[in-house]
């Protein structure tokens, strides 16, 4: 381990790295400033188109680009996904005990960002290639695929050095800066936009569903006003359910075992596995839709087929895609086979994120066995028992199993009610973009609520 370490850190040596601050402690101008340096950089690489591409096939996976923070067809066609895979894989292999690192000390926090970011570069190369020769994004008669291949490196690590500067001099990470932004943009321009947008039927609206509204209530046009109010409704209780969601946690007594009379609460969110559930569910369906359109081209098309607008026509990749059922009710084309549409994706989007929570509870060092060994490393103990990581695990356990379970049930049940209610943008993005932005909100108003303008503060503190 050691010589492989040792080696580790010699090829990452030679990589480019963000120079961290000198200064222990950053205030909230300079990390304000350097987030939206980098929030800036990264929508300016979204709008620069691929030099040299063809027919872009990847623009229709809508969930793989939410998940991934990509522009299919752009500079950050790659979005994260190369981070965050080879964070997973790091996360995985460390939590079921086949890679051991002791990352309690200096030369093993040191040696596994090495090997993250060795990783991380690996998945760049590696899915850059995939997109290009898989035909994603196919090069244009005459261009050289290797032309498109190099261009999605240069962007991946573009952003594998954007989110080193949001880690090191921003507020919280890359990762979930470049999710929320590409949502929130998403949800700006379905709600605000008065671009016009034709709507199937009752005549030419804005494209966003504010304006919209507004022009169909002019207009006398029922239709079209209930189906962008339900959108705009439908958007701000998955936002209100999950804030809410986030909010809850238990709490659990602990004391110090050799200071009497002082204890800690450690808590425990009614999230457990946070946004992880709801993300592989999401990654798992994008697939299904990839894999059904390749062998629908093949003349294979056993997963089910689509129409010429490309939506879910047969087979089980219709099962699993959501209808607008509140769009549906209002035009009065509601059918039974819509509702057991619904239906199964709900159940499917629910089962999913329970399985995917156990398995990540399991294997990520969330379980009982492991947050007691991690309580009794900081010297914490339960009040009126002897100090046994026996009787902690037992009582952790009886929090832990129930909060994995009733969470993933929870998330997989919004992301499934926003798809079905027609919000205006995808579940899965609405719910990583709530957790990621009440995360910073916490993280923000713990370490720089003092420094902050008085107006800016006074908002905050509400």
């Amino acid at each position: 381990m050691a010589g492989e370490s040792s080696l580790v850190m010699k090829l990452a040596s030679y990589l480019p790295e963000v120079e961290p601050p000198k200064q222990k402690r950053l205030s909230f101008k300079e990390k304000l400033k350097w987030t939206g340096i980098v929030l800036g950089l990264f929508f300016i690489l979204g709008m620069i188109p691929l030099y040299g591409l063809g027919p872009n096939y990847l623009e229709q996976f809508e969930y793989l680009s939410i998940i991934l923070g990509a522009k299919f067809g752009s500079l950050i066609s790659l979005g994260i996904g190369p981070i965050v895979t080879a964070s997973i894989v790091l996360q995985l292999l460390q939590g079921s005990g086949i890679l051991k690192i002791d990352l309690n000390t200096k030369e093993g926090k040191q040696y596994f960002q090495g090997l993250q970011k060795l990783l991380t570069i690996f998945f760049v190369v590696f899915e850059s290639i995939v997109y290009v020769m898989m035909g994603g994004l196919r090069p244009a008669p005459g261009m050289s695929p290797w032309v498109l291949v190099i261009q999605l490196c240069m962007g991946g690590f573009f952003i594998m050095l954007m989110d080193e500067v949001v880690s090191k001099w921003g507020f919280g990470s890359g990762v979930g800066l470049f999710i929320a932004a590409g949502v929130s943009k998403t949800i700006a321009i379905s709600a605000f936009s008065w671009l016009p947008g034709t709507v199937a039927g009752v005549g030419q609206y804005a494209s966003g569903a504010v304006p919209r509204l507004f022009q169909a209530l002019r207009a006398a046009d029922p239709i079209t006003a209930g189906l962008a109010l339900a959108a705009i409704l439908a958007t701000l209780a998955v936002f209100l359910i999950a804030v809410y969601a986030q909010a809850m946690k238990i709490e659990i007594p602990l004391s110090f075992g050799r200071i009497r009379g002082h204890g800690v609460r450690w808590p425990l969110s009614f999230l457990y596995t946070s946004n992880i559930p709801v993300i592989l569910v999401a990654a798992l369906l994008a697939n299904i839709q990839l894999w059904a359109r390749l062998l629908e081209r093949a003349n294979i098309p056993i997963l089910g087929t689509f129409d010429a607008a490309g939506r879910a026509a047969s087979g089980f990749v219709f099962w699993v895609s959501s209808p607008n059922i509140i769009g549906s009710v209002i035009k009065g084309s509601l059918t039974p086979v819509q509702i057991w549409q619904a239906l199964a994706y709900m159940g499917f989007m629910i089962t999913g994120a329970v399985i995917f929570s156990l398995f990540w509870m399991k294997t990520s060092g969330l379980d009982p066995k492991s947050q007691a060994e991690r309580i009794m490393a900081s010297g914490l103990q339960v009040p009126g028992f002897r100090k046994d990581r026996r009787v902690l695990e037992r009582l952790l356990g009886r929090y832990i199993l129930p909060l994995t379970v009733m969470g993933a049930i929870t998330v997989g049940f919004l992301a499934a009610l926003a798809d079905l209610t027609g919000a205006l943008s995808r579940g899965t993005g609405i719910l990583l973009t709530v957790m990621i932005i009440y995360r910073l909100y916490e993280d923000i108003t713990r370490q720089h609520l003092m420094d902050m303008n008085p107006l800016l503060r006074r908002f905050v503190k509400q």
